[in-house]
C-alpha cells in the first residue's frame, strides 16, 4: 500500500476518533443555548443562541454551593491522596523491607472491588465516624478508592529515579523527608500533574457515594444534583437546564487538561530519567 493512502487512512481514523469523542460535548453546548421547542429540533449547527438556561442553572436552587461543594472535595481529595501517595511511594519503592511487593499489591487490589460492593460496609463506617451528610464523609470514600491508583503511578515512577541522586543526598545528610520534598519532588511533577488531574476528574464526576452519603442540597455534589434535575418536573423533563448544567461542570476540566496537557503527556510517557 502506498505511503499516502497509509497517511490519509491514519489521518481519517483520528478525525473520526476524534469526532466521536468530541461530538457529544459539542451537542451538548449547542442545546444548552436552545429554549422551548427548540430543545427537540435536531440541529448540527447553532441556530439560536440564549443564556436563559445558564442563568435559570445559576440563579434558581443552590447549584453554585454544589459546585463549590465539588470543588472543594476534589481539591481536598487530590492533596490529601498525592501527600500519602508521595510518601508511601518513597518507602515502596526505596526501602527494602519484607512483604514489599505483597504490600504494594495489596493496595492495588483496593483499587479492584467495584464501588457498590463495598457501598454497605463503608456506609455503615461514615455513619459511626458522624461523617454522614458531610463534605468530609465524601472526602474520605473517596479517598479511599483515589489513594490505590496514586500510590501505583508514584511507586513505578520513583523507582525510575536513578539511585544515585539519592545516595548523594544522603551524603550531604538529608533526611528522608528533604529527600522527598527536594530532591524527588522537582522530578516528579509530570507524574503528580498526570495523577493528581486524574484523581481529581474521579471524585468530581463521582455519582454513587455523593447520592448515598449525602442527603441534604446543601452538602450534594454537582453530578447529584444535575441527576436529580431530571425530576424537578412531572410533565416535562428540562433538558435545557440539564445540558447548561452539564457544560458548566465539564468546562472546568476541559480547561485543566489543555493548561497541563504538556505535563500530562510527559508523565504518561516517562519511563525513565536519562543523564
Amino acid at each position: 500500500m502506498p505511503v499516502a493512502i497509509k497517511n490519509t487512512a491514519f489521518y481519517a481514523l483520528v478525525v473520526l476518533i476524534v469526532l466521536f469523542a468530541v461530538f457529544p460535548f459539542y451537542y451538548a453546548i449547542i442545546t444548552s443555548f436552545k429554549t422551548g421547542s427548540a430543545l427537540f429540533t435536531i440541529e448540527y449547527w447553532p441556530t439560536s443562541f440564549s443564556l436563559a438556561n445558564y442563568v435559570s442553572v445559576i440563579e434558581a436552587g443552590s447549584f453554585p454551593r454544589n459546585l463549590l461543594n465539588s470543588l472543594i472535595v476534589s481539591g481536598l481529595v487530590v492533596a490529601l491522596s498525592l501527600l500519602m501517595a508521595v510518601t508511601a511511594a518513597f518507602a515502596l519503592a526505596r526501602v527494602r523491607f519484607r512483604g514489599r511487593s505483597l504490600l504494594l499489591l495489596t493496595i492495588l487490589s483496593v483499587s479492584m472491588f467495584p464501588q457498590i460492593a463495598v457501598l454497605a460496609g463503608l456506609f455503615e463506617v461514615i455513619r459511626f465516624l458522624g461523617l454522614y451528610n458531610t463534605l468530609w464523609g465524601l472526602i474520605f470514600s473517596y479517598t479511599i478508592f483515589t489513594l490505590p491508583f496514586t500510590v501505583w503511578v508514584l511507586t513505578t515512577f520513583m523507582r525510575d529515579l536513578p539511585i544515585e541522586i539519592e545516595e548523594a543526598a544522603i551524603v550531604d545528610g538529608a533526611t528522608p523527608w528533604v529527600i522527598i520534598t527536594k530532591v524527588f519532588l522537582p522530578l516528579m511533577w509530570p507524574a503528580l500533574v498526570t495523577t493528581g488531574l486524574l484523581a481529581f476528574i474521579a471524585a468530581w464526576n463521582e455519582f454513587l457515594f455523593a447520592l448515598t452519603f449525602t442527603s441534604s442540597t446543601e452538602t450534594r455534589t454537582v453530578p447529584v444534583i444535575i441527576a436529580l434535575l431530571s425530576g424537578a418536573s412531572a410533565h416535562e423533563v428540562p433538558w435545557g437546564l440539564i445540558m447548561a448544567a452539564s457544560v458548566i461542570v465539564t468546562v472546568p476540566l476541559v480547561v485543566l487538561v489543555l493548561i497541563f496537557q504538556r505535563k500530562i503527556i510527559s508523565g504518561l510517557t516517562a519511563g525513565g530519567v536519562k543523564g
